[in-house]
């Protein structure tokens, strides 16, 4: 079965760090372009960052350049997000997602990807 499956939310204070983990099955993570996205209660999908495959290139939302990274291990066929200073704006569900291509666009648009996560809860609160 094809599917992408995030871990690693969870409660944080502001100003903390995290680190969320896009594990892959059924399929090679390293061939595609992989982008994090998140979703806020009564807001849009967002796209937050995203690594392409072919070229290594990394693409962020400005709202997270910065604090947040991208990285791939190709041997664990994961896809990673750490997320440092953390702050109560960046309290979402994130989502990682493929566009089953090999290049990211600048642009994080969701309607360019059709394989997603079940997704996982951030919550940045003092």
């Amino acid at each position: 079965q094809v599917q992408l499956v995030e871990s690693g939310g969870g409660l944080v204070q502001p100003g903390d760090s995290l680190r969320l983990s896009c594990a892959a099955s059924g399929f090679t993570l390293n061939v595609y372009a992989i982008a994090w996205f998140r979703q806020a209660p009564g807001k849009e999908r967002e796209g937050v960052s995203c690594t392409s495959s072919i070229d290594g290139r990394e693409y962020y939302a400005d709202s997270v350049k910065g604090r947040f990274t991208i990285s791939r291990d190709n041997a664990k066929n994961m896809v990673y997000l750490q997320m440092d200073s953390l702050k109560p704006e960046d309290t979402a569900v994130y989502y990682c997602a493929t566009n089953l291509g090999l290049n990211c666009n600048p642009v994080i648009a969701a309607h360019n990807f059709g394989l997603w996560g079940q997704g996982a809860q951030v919550t940045v609160s003092s």
